[in-house]
């Protein structure tokens, strides 16, 4: 079923919480289709009055700042053996070579990384767990953290609400393409991290092979 159909068949207070749970749980270290699950609910409030949008960017928002802060935690608590079972779970999304993508982010942006990495698909799921484990001092990490997560979860909102009362005379044809839009701009980000990714690991391979060896 079509996602913008079945969040239409169950009640606001539960769009609001699967919204929420989602992102949160995509912000955690998890990957799910957290800026699908937004965009069609921020499409189904802008034709459902039953769904309201301030609500529903707050509880986005709210989902990521949450989830973000446990992902944080845990890294800071698991460290380097996180890491190296995550790549073991999820080799698609946390392989060697998108880790080091992602480190060498965080160590040219610092907590920039942390605000910028909340619109990239794949960085969504590092952030709140790397910057744990690099030991980013809180304060840093939270500011970023919250400012990231209010601007994409309530501007993706905002912005998908407006778009869908102006369009509203093609809005079930636009339902799809907003999600398709959105599906590819996934896909290309992590085209684009997979292939730093790659560049990230033949270095590292580069460099492991010039190394003498040990005696």
């Amino acid at each position: 079923m079509h996602v913008q159909e079945w969040l239409d068949t169950v009640p606001a207070a539960a769009v609001y919480a699967v919204v929420g749970l989602v992102i949160g749980l995509e912000s955690l270290g998890i990957p799910l289709p957290g800026e699908i699950i937004l965009v069609s609910a921020a499409l189904l409030s802008s034709q459902h009055g039953g769904v309201d949008p301030v609500i529903l960017g707050a509880c986005a928002s709210a989902g990521a700042v949450i989830g973000d802060s446990i992902g944080y935690a845990i890294g800071r608590k698991g460290g380097r053996p996180l890491l190296a079972w995550l790549g073991r779970k999820f080799p698609k999304h946390f392989s060697e070579g998108h880790i080091a993508t992602a480190e060498r982010s965080f160590q040219k942006w610092g907590m920039w990384a942390v605000f910028f990495g909340r619109f990239v698909a794949l960085l969504r799921i590092f952030a709140g767990p790397l910057a744990g484990v690099l030991h980013m001092p809180y304060w840093k990490f939270l500011i970023a953290n919250v400012l990231g997560g209010i601007v994409w979860a309530g501007g993706t909102t905002a912005v998908i609400y407006y778009v869908g009362v102006v369009a509203e005379s093609w809005l079930k044809r636009f339902s799809w393409l907003g999600l398709v839009a959105a599906v590819l701009i996934g896909l290309i980000s992590m085209l684009v991290v997979k292939r730093k990714a790659g560049k990230a690991r033949s270095e590292a391979q580069a460099v492991t092979a010039g190394e003498p060896s040990a005696p």
